[in-house]
Parts: C-alpha cells; structure tokens; sequence
C-alpha cells in the first residue's frame, strides 16, 4: 500500500514509546541533514538509538571529525552509540526496536543489504532488526544511484519490509547518476512505515533538498 505526498500526516498511537534505531553510514556531505533529522524524531517523542558503521564512526573529513560526529549523535539520541558488530547483533533477539533508519545510507550499504552482507554495524543492526519483520526505513545518499547502485534499489524496493524516504537528483547536470534522500521527509516517511505504507512519489522531480 501506498500514500500520496498530499495528504496529511498519519498519527502514530502511543508515540512516545516507539523505539527507532537510527543508524548512521558513510556520507559524510549528508551528515548535517541526517543529524537534524534525528533531532525531529527525538522532538516529537520517538526513542531514538544510534548506531554506526565502522567508516562513519572512524573516518574524519572536512565536514568534521570522528569523535565530533559520535559525540552529536550520541547527544542528540542521548544514548552511547552502538559502533561494534557485537553490539548490534543483539537487536534482533532483544527486539529492541520498532523500526529502523538507515540515514544516510551509502552505495555501499545499498549493495550489502541488497546482497545480505552483515560486515559492519549497521548491516548487521539491519539483519538483527530483520529477524521480527519490523520496518527498515532508508535514506539514500549515492553519486552512483542511476548506475551501478540501480539495481540494489531496485532489489531493495521489492524486499518486504524496506521503505525508501523519497530521494531525487541533487546534482543532475555535475553529477548525473548521483541522487540523494529528502531528509526533511524522513519524519513522515517512518510515520507511514511503521503503519505498513510507502510515502510517494519515491522518487521526486525537484532537487531543492
């Protein structure tokens, strides 16, 4: 089932107890909308746990460091960020949350969660989660969408459970295949998964965001 982007808001009951993992791959350039996303959730009333990939959680770059990444999650979420294949393996089992977010969420990460590869934190977090048919929510940030990663959103989209936060070309004349989330549709996206929809058009014309 699907929702048009021109209705209202789907109310989710007993929000304040719905617990979200919301992890955290190697898209540096979308670090900044992905937090401030976080942040929404958090406002209005969601649970939220981070989680790291081993490249986001270790690499800095110009658009900050390592620690100071970890550091804003973890204070954002108010929770220590789960950054260890050991840590996140648990999530299934313990059925720790009710959806999960995976924002931003690298072409890498879009092939091993096409493929079932659980190497790093956040694929394994993905699996774990998986286990209990609860719903995976992804925000997607590739220069490579229209190419090579095509074809593991497009697996994806026909996986059971996976929902996409609609995502468009951000930079279609220097970058022709590159095309990334809405971060600011993130909040209503996780509103309609976790009632079994898809919020569309998926895929939107303007690349505002």
């Amino acid at each position: 089932m699907v929702i048009s982007m021109n209705v209202s808001e789907q109310t989710v009951s007993k929000q304040e107890t719905i617990k979200i993992g919301f992890a955290v791959t190697g898209s540096f350039c979308t670090f900044k909308k992905a937090f401030e996303a976080a942040g929404e959730l958090v406002k209005k009333g969601y649970d939220l746990t981070p989680i790291m990939s081993f490249n986001s959680a270790g690499i800095s770059s110009r658009f900050g460091t390592a620690e100071e990444h970890i550091k804003e999650l973890s204070k954002i979420c108010s929770k220590p960020v789960i950054a260890t294949i050991e840590q996140a393996e648990p999530i299934g089992p313990k059925k720790m949350f009710d959806l999960l977010v995976v924002a931003p969420c690298t072409s890498n990460t879009l092939a091993k969660l096409a493929l079932g590869v659980n190497d790093t934190p956040v694929t394994m977090a993905v699996k774990s989660h998986l286990r209990n048919q609860r719903p995976v929510v992804i925000a997607v940030s590739t220069n490579d969408a229209l190419t090579s990663s095509a074809k593991n959103i497009g697996a994806l989209l026909n996986y059971k459970n996976f929902y996409f936060v609609p995502y468009g070309q951000d930079e279609p004349v220097s970058k022709p295949a590159s095309m990334i989330a809405d971060f600011s549709m993130l909040l209503r996206t996780v509103e309609n998964a976790l009632v079994g929809k898809q919020l569309t058009p998926i895929v939107k014309e303007s690349s505002s965001f």
